[in-house]
């Protein structure tokens, strides 16, 4: 069975992710902003209230952009550095302004995360060259790449989502996200043949629904 990973920007939502039988959360705050780094002591908290559960952790210092600064760098690593006893995965991306993975920054970023497995978040889907995106995101060593595939949605993205799976050939796990519900991810895990999908799971205002976890896994 596919695995999906709920993205999560509160306790509230990790509780609901949790009762809905999540075993696989992206923790971060500020959904309403695509994501923000969460607190530590969030961090922290969910890992004592749910030890056994699988805590991914979005390293993003601010809205708007990925191209970042050396001081934005710095932070982010200083961030990772927090989080990473109480994180079973690292979620982040940096960019050149021509569009192009950041190469240095990236490697100083997944140098600070000792090994744990990273994440290429969405920074990918605006990428200039996503081919040769790829090939950089998985020579820098990262375990998953989470995209839409360009598109709005995974569902409008399913054609490059499934060059992508192709052209990783298990090398890197192609992770749809992006308008995930119950309606549509039997279908978009058919046409991609992805085998890890991400959604929020949300009922509105940001919060996960535990209902819509509960039918998002079932329809699976």
């Amino acid at each position: 069975m596919a695995i999906l990973e709920v993205c999560t920007g509160s306790l509230q939502s990790v509780i609901n992710a949790v009762e809905g039988g999540a075993q696989r959360i992206e923790l971060c705050s500020a959904l309403a902003l695509d994501g923000l780094t969460p607190s530590v002591g969030l961090v922290r908290l969910v890992r004592e209230r749910f030890p056994q559960l699988k805590i991914h952790v979005l390293i993003r210092p601010r809205e708007g952009d990925f191209v970042y600064s050396h001081s934005e760098l710095r932070q982010m690593a200083y961030d990772i550095s927090a989080v990473l006893p109480y994180a079973d995965g690292i979620v982040l991306g940096a960019l050149t302004h021509q569009g192009d993975i950041d190469l240095m920054a990236m490697r100083a970023l997944m140098a600070a995360t000792e090994g744990k497995p990273v994440t290429f978040h969405r920074a990918f889907d605006v990428c200039r060259q996503p081919l040769v995106a790829l090939e950089q995101v998985i020579q820098l060593g990262c375990k998953r790449l989470l995209t839409s595939g360009q598109a709005p949605t995974a569902l409008q993205g399913t054609d490059m989502l499934r060059r992508l799976v192709d052209l990783a050939h298990e090398r890197l796990i192609i992770m749809p996200g992006g308008g995930i519900g119950p309606a549509n991810v039997h279908q978009i895990l058919q046409l991609t043949a992805a085998t890890e999908i991400h959604g929020s799971c949300s009922a509105g205002q940001g919060v996960t629904s535990t209902d819509i976890v509960r039918q998002t896994l079932a329809a699976l």
